[in-house]
Parts: structure tokens; sequence; C-alpha cells
């Protein structure tokens, strides 16, 4: 009998964690404005806002307090704990819409920090923070449906899909050319194009958004041309929820490097844990060319990729 009661229990943690992938879209980490949109774009920018898988982009791309890094280094710097402080500054979303679909861009621009904590003499702790600023510019796409023809656009529209966010600075040094994720249950995810890769939000065709059980490995590999000989600087940071909280990061190990025209192709790995906690997640990956970490007078210059997923019990 007890047996019984653990296992309906189980299932019943199973069903909330599922009800609430399929309808938390709309539960938001700010209360909702009461003022109606009056125009189609600015109902789906609403819309997105809203949405609780898009909102757990930003609280991850803030590194706060996920700063360390584990490896001991020799150059002109010493860095001990890097991270990116950023806070976002404007906002836009561009939409072409065809009969009853809306295919939109969205685009965040995000002024912030690179911050590294270090020593100019290996052999000392942390005597020195330098602080680098840069503007970074993140984009993702958004597909809507229409579901309604009242006179209030923001009840006509439904977000449909989702791609993948991808951007940070200029960086022509620098390249993430290919993402491979490998979930604990044998699925395996190739990401070529963050922005054209969707992920259905409910019922649709795209593809379904990945679900992890909580505390389950999962294996990361990127693939990274760079004009550099020397090992880049990449990491990732995962498992914020909306209020910033168990933030976690780890920088990828260097598995192999190809010279090619104009640079190498690198592959890097990592293998971190899901959260603890169900919900949407981002694990966000930075990649800079190693100077603009270990070199204090080099300017900031990174690419960006993150990748959406949902823990469940």
């Amino acid at each position: 009998m007890e047996r019984r009661r653990l296992i309906a229990k189980y299932m019943l943690l199973v069903i909330a964690s599922v009800m609430f992938l399929f309808t938390g879209c709309k539960n938001s980490p700010t209360e909702p404005s009461t003022i109606e949109p009056t125009t189609d774009q600015d109902a789906m920018l609403k819309i997105a806002d809203e949405d609780s898988a898009l909102a757990s982009f930003d609280s991850n791309y803030n590194e706060d307090n996920a700063m360390s890094f584990i490896g001991k280094v020799n150059a002109a710097i010493n860095p001990l704990k890097v991270g990116l402080r950023v806070h976002i500054v404007n906002r836009t979303i561009s939409t072409d819409i065809v009969g009853d679909t809306a295919y939109a861009t969205l685009t965040k621009t995000y002024e912030g920090v690179l911050l590294i904590a270090g020593s100019y003499d290996t052999t000392k702790s942390i005597d020195t923070v330098i602080s680098k600023p840069f503007t970074s510019t993140i984009t993702r796409k958004l597909i809507f449906v229409k579901v309604a023809n009242t006179e209030f656009p923001f009840r006509n529209w439904r977000l449909a899909a989702i791609s993948l966010p991808e951007g940070g600075t200029i960086h022509p040094n620098i390249n993430i050319m290919k993402v491979t994720v490998f979930l604990p249950h044998g699925d395996t995810l190739v990401i070529t194009s963050p922005n054209e890769y969707f992920l259905a939000r409910g019922k649709g065709w795209w593809r379904r958004l990945p679900v992890i059980l909580r505390n389950n490995p999962v294996k990361v590999q990127v693939e990274v041309f760079s004009a550099f000989n020397e090992d880049d600087f990449v990491t990732l940071t995962y498992g914020a929820d909306l209020k910033g909280l168990h933030r976690a990061k780890y920088k990828f190990e260097l598995i192999s490097s190809t010279p090619v025209a104009g640079g190498y192709d690198k592959v890097y790995e990592q293998i971190y844990n899901s959260n603890q906690f169900p919900g949407f997640y981002h694990a966000i990956i930075n990649a800079f060319p190693r100077q603009v970490i270990f070199d204090d007078s080099t300017p900031v210059e990174n690419e960006m990729w993150g990748i959406l997923y949902f823990v469940m019990f």
C-alpha cells in the first residue's frame, strides 16, 4: 500500500511538471502591464515579455555571483575570476505578418562590463580587478499564430514557436560553428544556427522543447573557429532562475585543435548537471579569444549562443 502511495505521489509530480511546461507560457517575472497594446507589433512584444521560457535568458546571460573557474594559468594577467555583468538598454521587435502567421525578430541590446579579477603576479592571489566595457546585441526569432479577430491585438495572437538566441559583440576572430548537446535520456541536439533552430511553445510541428529530469548530467560539445593557436576562453553559464538564484558556471576543456585556412577549428567539451528545481532555463555559451581575458588592453570580443530547456521532476 505504501509503495502505491509513493508511485501515485510521483505520478502527480510528473503530471504537474508537464502541465506547467505547456501552460506556463504566460507566467511573468513581473506583473504584466495593464495597458492594452493598440497594434499587433506592440501586442507581440508584450506576449514575448511575459513568456516564461524567454524570460529565463537574461538571468543566465548576466553572470553575477558566477565568476569563478577552475584552472591555473600563466600569462600577463593571472585571471582567477571572470564574469559578465550586463543590463538591457533596448529591445525591439520587427514583424512580417503573412495571413494568420506572424514572423518576428526580437532584438535586445545590452551594455555591460567584463570583470576580470586576478593578479599580474602568478604567485599571488587577487590583487587587481579589470573592468572592460562592451555592448552586445542578441537576437532570436519568434513565430505567432492568430487565434482571434477582436479589437484587442493582445488577445488575437499566440506565441507558437521560438528560436534559440545568438549574438554578442563584433567578433571577427572567433566564431561558434556548431553545438551538440547529448541529453541524458539518449537524444542529441545538433545546432548550427540558433536563430533557425525553432522550439514549439505548445502545439505545433516544430521541435519539442528539450525536457531533462532534475540532477541529470548533460554533455555539451562546442565547435569553434578561432584565428589564434592558443586556447580560447569558452564558458557555460546555466541554472539561474528568474530571480538569478542558483547560477553556476564552467569553463570548457579543449579536446582538439586543427589548423585550417586563416586559423584553427577547435572542439571544446563540458558536462554539467541539470537543476534540482523544475522550470525553464537557458544554458549560455560564451566564447572569447584568449587575449581578451589574459591581456588588460585587449577590448572585449565575444560570441554567445543560448540553449533553452525545461527541468522536470
